[in-house]
């Protein structure tokens, strides 16, 4: 399988911080960025961002997190509704996958994940969470929203947060071998390295598959 090499951040994308990865870690294929501001958490992303990186040749993977937990089936329709609210503020085409951060210290309910994934199916973008499957509550509340609707497995795809690995650089990266839910998934993402020390980013690896559908 050919896994592509990307980063993360919470702070913008200057080109002091391009650069910094650049020279550090390698060229990024993609960079995941917030669609919008979080005070104490996440910087949103601007119109000179996406320039920046399309004008660099590098994707970017959408990342909503205005949430402090998942619980509940409306609950997750409005932050499915938040998320696509942004992506389409900011232009971001159709056919884009669009993930919520859902913490390994969050509460979570499988009536959650469901309401999020119902809201994405007409919406013209694809639902995906960047998930915890060992820590926390989201595998068990992710396995019960499978086995009652099954649309949640087919349709929903999952960026895993484990195992942490420590962040390397693109000619350094494992074997793609994320840490998966207990029931069936598409986990096509993975974040390997969190806090590089060198710049302020997370290093990822993901399938082609959902390389294909970022922006």
């Amino acid at each position: 399988m050919c896994a592509h090499w990307g980063v993360d951040s919470a702070t913008n994308v200057t080109n002091d911080l391009y650069n910094c990865v650049l020279n550090n870690f390698g060229k990024p294929e993609y960079w995941g960025r917030y669609l919008s501001t979080v005070q104490g958490a996440a910087e949103g992303l601007t119109g000179e961002e996406f320039e920046l990186l399309h004008n660099n040749g590098t994707k970017i993977l959408p990342i909503y997190n205005d949430f402090q937990e998942a619980v509940g089936y409306q609950q997750g329709r409005n932050v499915a509704i938040n998320t696509i609210f942004h992506a389409r503020r900011l232009a971001i085409q159709e056919g884009t996958v669009l993930f919520a951060k859902v913490e390994h210290f969050f509460p979570v309910d499988g009536e959650w994940i469901t309401g999020f994934v119902d809201v994405f199916l007409p919406s013209g973008y694809r639902p995906g969470m960047y998930l915890d499957p060992i820590q926390g509550q989201f595998n068990d509340a992710y396995c019960s929203a499978v086995s009652n609707s099954p649309k949640v497995a087919n349709q929903l795809i999952l960026w895993s947060a484990e195992p942490e690995l420590g962040a390397t650089k693109k000619a350094e990266v494992p074997a793609f071998n994320p840490q998966k839910p207990t029931c069936r998934a598409n986990v096509w993402g993975w974040q390997y390295g969190r806090d590089a020390e060198t710049c302020p980013i997370d290093t990822n690896l993901i399938d082609r598959k959902l390389y294909n559908l970022l922006w």
